[in-house]
């Protein structure tokens, strides 16, 4: 293995195991339910407690800035097929998102830094071709694998959370999804839409990347470190509503407890 491709895998490791304490900080005791009426119990049926994680909010951009618009709950209400439209809404609003711009600028900037396709030189002329390299293989990327196949191939494009059973579970369950998807009627399939969207990414930059770096074996490795990102995402798609939903807990918590001792204050007290 290259030591590029071992600094990868050793990433991928990174998030995983954040991702696996992340989960079991989440994982807290409720607090003690007040007792309920007869009444109240007929009246509500009794909740699936495996039901709380797996309902947690989806963030539409993970740490406010990756898109995430591919990303649902694994509930009955999402699992509907989705439209032709709404498979190319979700492309290009990965495309377009402010944030894959400036994502796009950073990783120009670390090529022109690390000398990454060597041909296109230095300068600012350089960086520009950079720039507008990543821009193309942002655009055709999103349009491949959340549009043009999935259509053609009635796949769903989206990831779908589990959000319940234990961490190991989910981490294998995650990692999982970079092979298997499901079509729009719902059965479990073959990734075609992740796995050869990628390759047919890579391959199309061959069109304009410099000729000199137009080769098959940096495609196929392209490919590769690739796959192992995408487990690393996966693992942030399934757990990042787990840590939001933690901090908002304990950001309720604060509040209350605060409100409480303001209340005891001898300042709030009546003269």
């Amino acid at each position: 293995m290259s030591l590029r491709l071992f600094h990868y895998a050793c990433r991928v490791v990174l998030i995983t195991l954040v991702c696996m304490v992340v989960s079991l900080c989440a994982q807290e005791k409720p607090d003690s339910p007040a007792p309920k009426t007869q009444t109240e119990a007929q009246e509500k049926p009794k909740a699936d407690p495996r039901d709380k994680e797996a309902n947690d909010e989806v963030p539409k951009r993970i740490f406010w800035i990756i898109p995430n618009f591919m990303t649902t709950n694994d509930q009955p209400e999402n699992q509907g097929p989705l439209t032709t439209k709404q498979k190319y809404n979700i492309a290009w609003h990965q495309f377009w998102d402010e944030s894959a711009h400036f994502g796009n600028l950073i990783q120009a900037g670390i090529s022109q830094a690390a000398d990454g396709l060597p041909h296109y030189g230095q300068g600012w002329g350089a960086f520009g071709k950079r720039y507008l390299a990543q821009e193309g293989d942002q655009f055709t990327g999103s349009m491949l694998i959340y549009g043009v196949i999935p259509n053609l191939i009635h796949q769903d494009p989206r990831y779908f959370r589990r959000g319940r059973g234990s961490a190991l579970s989910r981490i294998a369950y995650a990692a999982s999804r970079v092979l298997i998807a499901r079509t729009d009627s719902g059965n479990p399939t073959f990734n075609v839409s992740q796995v050869f969207g990628q390759l047919g990414q890579a391959s199309i930059s061959m069109l304009y990347y410099p000729k000199q770096d137009r080769e098959l074996r940096g495609v196929l490795s392209g490919w590769a470190i690739n796959q192992g990102y995408n487990i690393g995402w996966n693992q942030l798609k399934e757990f990042t509503p787990d840590l939001n939903a933690f901090l908002k807990r304990h950001s309720k918590k604060k509040h209350k407890k605060n409100q409480v001792q303001d209340s005891r204050s001898p300042l709030s007290m009546p003269n």
